[in-house]
């Protein structure tokens, strides 16, 4: 997987232009706030159409415009493709090989990239949201029906919250909740399969990283913990009769915080070093090297997939890293195309393989 070209227009604060970058290394560096990690978020909405920073569609409109449009030419399956991006405040249009698509979705068929960013450094610190958001950006990119069944599962969420806060009004209403919990369970019991899954697969690969960068002295430990009480070995079926028996137990709370207090909107993951919760007790240290490892993970796991290797984003974080840390990580992405930013050019030999990118008030120069 390589990235052969990007253009982008009225996009963010980038003065429109198309970069050429390297197979390798390429750095992109600047003072803050001029544009560098706008132009890895370009490159990451062809993973699917989202930006990895959480902003609306309407916010990467440039000022004053209308509309932005980001077309890619990359290498995907053997051959040169292109990908094409253009939204104007109120449609999205997304075109493949010039071919128009219906959904962004098709994007994660033929582009991967795996993005690492400060946020992701203090994924263990933060609270569920964010390792929930973490988990399911990796699932999607390795399932496009992960996606759908998000997004279903969120739509019957918001419809039974709403229900639950009109019976606070209307005790009658109580008698229609179990045909959301009906379809929560359905919905909710393929995601929770899913997500084992896929921790099944980080778990090894991750804890072969963290020993690594720990000198073989600590042992990392992946679960997901599941407020309906389901197990890694459960089926769908087990899964789902576990949701529907959570939905009731937890009823009575609900009434009277209308909102759901179980399911996967409410899951965490669970990471342990050496058998001790890393967000309880781990350091800063062991913490970051634990992300490290579950990100270089997404990666592998991507490349095992797909048969080639994803695009690396590294956004800012080798700043957040000590040298031991900042030399492990290279060393692993040598084999991929690796899109870097940071503040100033680094003495690393790791980044003087590729191209170097300055920008500035959002131009950019080779």
């Amino acid at each position: 997987m390589k990235v052969n070209s990007l253009h982008f227009e009225n996009y963010r604060n980038l003065k429109d232009n198309t970069i050429i970058p390297s197979d390798s290394v390429n750095v992109i560096y600047g003072e803050n706030a001029n544009g560098k990690t706008n132009l890895l978020e370009a490159l990451w909405l062809f993973c699917g159409g989202h930006s990895f920073r959480g902003s609306k569609e309407n916010e990467l409109i440039s000022f004053d415009k209308e509309f932005f449009r980001l077309k890619m030419g990359f290498e995907s399956g053997e051959r040169d493709q292109t990908a094409e991006i253009i939204f104007d405040k109120n449609k999205k249009m997304i075109r493949i090989n010039e071919v128009e698509k219906n959904s962004s979705s098709y994007l994660t068929e033929v582009f991967s990239a795996v993005v690492f960013s400060p946020e992701h450094l203090s994924l263990i610190k933060q609270g569920p949201t964010v390792r929930r958001r973490f988990l399911d950006a990796a699932i999607c990119q390795q399932r496009i029906r992960y996606a759908s069944l998000l997004s279903q599962y969120n739509r019957i969420i918001n419809q039974r919250n709403a229900l639950l806060k009109d019976i606070y009004k209307n005790k009658d209403l109580k008698e229609t909740l179990f045909i959301w919990d009906d379809s929560l369970s359905v919905v909710g019991a393929q995601i929770i399969k899913e997500r084992f899954a896929y921790i099944r697969q980080m778990r090894e690969t991750a804890k072969q990283y963290h020993s690594g960068i720990s000198g073989n002295k600590e042992e990392l430990d992946i679960a997901c913990q599941c407020t309906a009480k389901a197990e890694e070995n459960d089926c769908v079926e087990v899964i789902r009769d576990k949701l529907i028996n959570a939905f009731l137990s937890s009823r009575h709370e609900d009434y009277h915080t209308g909102y759901t207090s179980v399911g996967p909107h409410r899951d965490d993951i669970e990471i342990k070093i050496n058998g001790i919760s890393a967000r309880r007790f781990g350091s800063q240290g062991q913490q970051r090297s634990a992300v490290l490892s579950m990100k270089l993970s997404e990666a592998e796991l991507l490349y095992r997939k797909n048969g080639e290797r994803p695009v690396i984003l590294l956004d800012d974080v080798l700043s957040e890293l000590d040298n031991s840390r900042q030399d492990f990580l290279l060393n692993k992405v040598e084999d991929y195309q690796v899109f870097v930013t940071c503040c100033e050019e680094s003495n690393k030999e790791q980044l003087k393989k590729g191209k170097v990118f300055y920008v500035k008030d959002g131009e950019i120069t080779e």
